[in-house]
């Protein structure tokens, strides 16, 4: 619809209109501005440019805060020496005008000076961090993630160990019972397996137990003696980042791998059968997740990681051991006590000690030169792992009566007398059958 009367939607439009009729009915300025009831200034601003300028910021008197303004910006001044926790708050600098200078004013008033007046002393500062750029086969970050399953009908709390691969993308995870250092270097040596090669440069961490025993000053830590001999065993270097929320950025690749890798594929929880039919879980999981796409990248994941598997460095000849060397008495019931579970031994060791070498899934006992029981590693304090062979040894050819498990030529069958907890894992022993 035209004619005079019709209020435009825009300034542009009106403009438009304007323009038209100068175009079209070679209208004057003053005609214009009747017709369009305009001033004759926006009749000449229309002619002279399509486009509208910009609408003027009005500058407007702060009538009741003006006076005050010196004041609040020393106070906010003085707070660059004062503990963070100590600060002034908007409504501490509102409540201190009413209470010492009887200003009358709104708190919004308050909030919207110091906002601005917080930006022009510096204590509003956003910390500004550097676009990182990750060279292929170089660099690669490290976490534990925390999440729970259900393992033979039981809800554990379980925790996920993860190295990324920081230019690829490509993951690899692995679930395990615990956070302990035998889980850690198991991870690593898991991971290079998985990944055929160890990054050249180095890998990055938080500030984990497994690794630092304590943090110095600036980068500077004070590293575990077998995680140092991981590292030396694969040849790459550590990058620790800052404590707490300041340094999660430095590794956000893990970081966030491990919220993705939660929801897209523990959710629902898991119901498994045991912990190694969970990792197999993880591991086809970790398959799938080659064929996603990262960001906006073109190359999917696994493409990436193919091309960045020859550029890693070689694997060693051999596997780091991961186990750890303890010394346990074997107690008046054949037992030895291992971070507080309990194994059983051959009865003719009680009183004796002997060697256990303590894994991430196993604990292997030693004695006299060689492996006299092997048991996997228990979840829970106070649990038991007994096998029954361990104390009918010294019972005399009665209680070894020959049945179909003990024919000529065949393994004895090792009878389980008590367990407990490590059946929730679902793992075998390796001498039980």
């Amino acid at each position: 619809m035209e004619g005079v009367g019709v209020k435009e939607r825009s300034r542009v439009e009106q403009f438009e209109r304007i323009r038209r009729d100068h175009r079209d009915d070679d209208m004057s300025i003053r005609g214009l501005a009747v017709k369009h009831k305009v001033h004759r200034r926006v009749v000449r601003q229309a002619l002279a440019d399509a486009v509208p300028p910009p609408r003027k910021t009005p500058q407007r008197v702060a009538p009741v805060l003006g006076a005050h303004v010196a004041t609040v910006r020393g106070w906010l001044s003085a707070d660059r020496d004062a503990p963070r926790k100590q600060r002034h708050t908007a409504r501490r600098v509102w409540q201190r005008l009413i209470e010492e200078q009887g200003v009358q004013v709104a708190e919004s008033s308050v909030r919207a000076l110091v906002r601005e007046l917080k930006t022009e002393v510096g204590l509003d500062r956003t910390q500004v961090a550097v676009p990182q750029t990750h060279p292929p086969g170089e660099e690669a970050e490290v976490d534990f993630g925390e999440f729970q399953a259900v393992i033979a009908g039981v809800v554990l709390r379980l925790w996920m160990f993860v190295l990324r691969l920081s230019h690829s993308g490509k993951a690899v995870h692995l679930a395990y019972a615990n956070q302990a250092q035998e889980s850690f270097l198991d991870g690593h040596v898991q991971a290079f397996s998985t990944l055929g090669g160890v990054p050249r440069s180095m890998i990055r961490y938080d500030n984990l137990k497994p690794a630092v025993i304590r943090v110095l000053l600036g980068r500077d830590r004070w590293e575990n003696e077998r995680f140092l001999g991981l590292r030396s065993h694969y040849g790459y270097d550590s990058f620790y980042c800052h404590p707490g929320i300041e340094g999660a950025h430095e590794k956000g690749g893990v970081e966030g791998e491990i919220g993705r890798f939660r929801r897209r594929h523990l959710t629902p929880v898991p119901q498994v059968g045991s912990l190694a039919a969970l990792n197999e879980v993880l591991a086809a999981a970790d398959a799938g997740d080659n064929a996603r796409h990262i960001a906006a990248r073109t190359e999917t994941v696994g493409a990436a990681a193919a091309r960045e598997a020859p550029l890693l460095a070689p694997l060693p000849d051999m596997a780091f051991d991961v186990t750890a060397a303890l010394s346990c008495r074997v107690d008046a019931k054949a037992r030895i006590c291992v971070r507080q579970s309990y194994y059983s031994v051959p009865a003719h060791l009680a009183g004796r000690r002997v060697e256990a070498r303590l894994g991430a899934a196993a604990v292997v006992v030693r004695a006299e030169g060689r492996v006299v029981a092997e048991h996997v590693r228990s979840l829970h304090k106070g649990s038991e792992d007994l096998l029954l062979d361990h104390y009918l040894e010294g019972a005399g050819p009665q209680a070894r009566r020959p049945g179909r498990g003990n024919r000529p030529g065949r393994r004895p069958r090792q009878r389980v007398l008590h367990r407990r907890s490590s059946a929730v894992l679902g793992r075998r022993p390796a001498l039980t059958r």
